[in-house]
């Protein structure tokens, strides 16, 4: 096992990763940025060292910073954790090059699954179900006219290296063909460096469906069921569940089995997720993540299984600890995830001072976080404050529980997108597990009710403001405490 590991990360998960560490014994070094000096990981962790600057390209996303750092301290190990360099090849292929354990699949795996492309040849030859569309690259307006009238409208552009939905563009007649490619490849280009573009058939009311991969390094791959995350903005997930709604057991079996099968097919070791459309009774791949997800602690939640431990087991040369059988689905379990946008501004972010903060808690209730009172939630990076989770036996008793930690959550300063997921939560289509990608878009009521709520909460906010008000006194004793903390960790965090 390992005895020291970086975490190339910050804020929630970056912590989530260092509790991992701490149960099994491992030693947790933490990265920070200018702004992130005082931030909950560079604390938690066991030795913390500056980036210097803010920008991600001069920090979180700076390999040869991080590299730096990692040889300085004498790391086995670094766990990307999601985002900034979790899915970057190269990164993956320096630690390999350094002699470090990169805490995920291969470089030449991380890069196979990043292009689009290629991804969804490998799937199509190993039997695994693809979108009809291009088999490669689609470089001209006529080999796009000819696929498009082939597979018939709507189509959908995508680019090749992408992710997110970026570059993404919809395309219901071969008159909106031309313009529609120019604007995908230059958003491409921007976006990735790399301005190659494929085609799909538009799938109709299509759910997001993913199922979690385990695979370690002796063949052995298994799944950990499905999440549904259909609930979203922009292509960006805001709310997900696990089990699917919409799922039977004889279909989770089937599409288990594929997502088994894809993974084989690449020989992927560690965690991973192979995502599905799902739409009227067909499943279709989209795409592999070669990373821990955003969402992965509601599949904790029900089958009880810590995936970073099995990712950091897997990485330290373990066998997998579970087996297929072993993996049994108990209940339901919805995440939230709570961010600093303003959901009435089009979910403008909302950086800024959290005045007054105080969590849920209660049965069934965990809170994955990197935030406390007066912590200012920067302008560099993802506004997120925090992951609620909660488990029910049931679907609606999940629901339910949502709503009443909802309820106990407390954040003054920045606006957040609360009234969002509560006017989600009580909206009947919903609750009859009737979604789609479309869902926030087709259900115009939602921002109505999020009206509603917030102008029925803003007395309520009034009263927080004056509760969590920090006199000069309070404010005082709170600064005598960070200075200690301040020089009482000075060592650690310039080693």
């Amino acid at each position: 096992m390992f005895r020291k590991v970086l975490v190339a990360n910050r804020s929630e998960i970056a912590v989530r990763v260092m509790r991992a560490l701490r149960e099994l014994g491992i030693q947790s070094v933490a990265i920070y940025s200018d702004v992130d000096r005082h931030a909950i990981h560079t604390y938690y962790a066991d030795e913390a060292y500056p980036l210097e600057g803010n920008h991600p390209r001069d920090t979180y996303l700076n390999i040869k910073k991080i590299l730096q750092i990692a040889k300085r301290a004498q790391v086995d190990a670094i766990h990307p954790g999601y985002g900034f360099l979790a899915e970057n090849p190269s990164f993956a292929y320096a630690c390999e090059k350094e002699g470090i354990v990169f805490i995920g699949p291969s470089s030449r795996v991380i890069e196979l699954m990043g292009n689009k492309i290629v991804a969804r040849k490998m799937m199509k030859e190993a039997g695994v179900p693809v979108v009809p569309g291009s088999d490669g690259e689609v470089e001209t307006l006529e080999e796009a006219l000819r696929i498009a009238d082939d597979i018939g409208y709507p189509i959908i552009i995508k680019a090749a290296a992408g992710g997110g939905g970026i570059g993404m563009r919809i395309v219901h007649t071969p008159q909106e063909l031309e313009q529609a490619m120019a604007q995908a490849k230059a958003t491409a280009l921007s976006a990735f460096g790399d301005a190659s573009i494929f085609i799909e058939k538009y799938v109709p009311n299509p759910r997001h469906i993913e199922f979690q991969i385990l695979a370690d390094a002796y063949g052995n791959v298994i799944h950990l069921g499905e999440r549904e995350c259909t609930i979203q903005r922009r292509h960006q997930k805001l709310l997900e569940e696990a089990p699917s709604p919409v799922m039977t057991e004889e279909l989770r079996q089937r599409i288990g089995a594929i997502a088994v099968r894809a993974a084989q097919a690449v020989n992927y070791v560690n965690a991973g997720t192979v995502e599905f459309i799902y739409s009227e009774g067909n499943f279709y791949f989209i795409e592999m993540n070669t990373r821990i997800q955003v969402e992965h602690p509601i599949t904790e939640m029900v089958t009880g299984i810590d995936i970073v431990k099995e990712q950091i087991r897997i990485a330290a040369g373990e066998p997998l600890s579970i087996r297929q059988e072993d993996v049994v689905l108990r209940g339901h379990a919805i995440e939230c995830r709570i961010n600093a946008e303003d959901p009435l501004n089009n979910f403008a972010p909302s950086p800024g001072k959290l005045v007054g903060y105080r969590s849920p808690g209660g049965i069934g209730v965990r809170v994955d976080s990197g935030v406390f009172t007066s912590y200012t939630i920067p302008p560099f990076y993802d506004p997120m404050i925090s992951k609620l989770v909660v488990w029910g036996r049931t679907r609606e008793e999940a629901i339910r529980r949502m709503e009443r930690a909802l309820y106990e959550y407390i954040i003054v300063g920045p606006k957040t997108n609360i009234p969002f997921h509560k006017a989600v939560l009580a909206n009947e289509r919903f609750r009859r597990g009737e979604l789609t990608t479309h869902f926030i878009s087709e259900e115009s009521s939602l921002f109505t009710e999020m009206e509603r709520i917030m102008a029925e909460e803003q007395p309520l906010q009034e009263k927080l403001q004056k509760i969590f008000r920090v006199e000069a006194k309070a404010a005082a004793a709170v600064a005598g405490v960070e200075t200690f903390l301040h020089f009482a960790s000075g060592e650690k965090k310039t080693k």
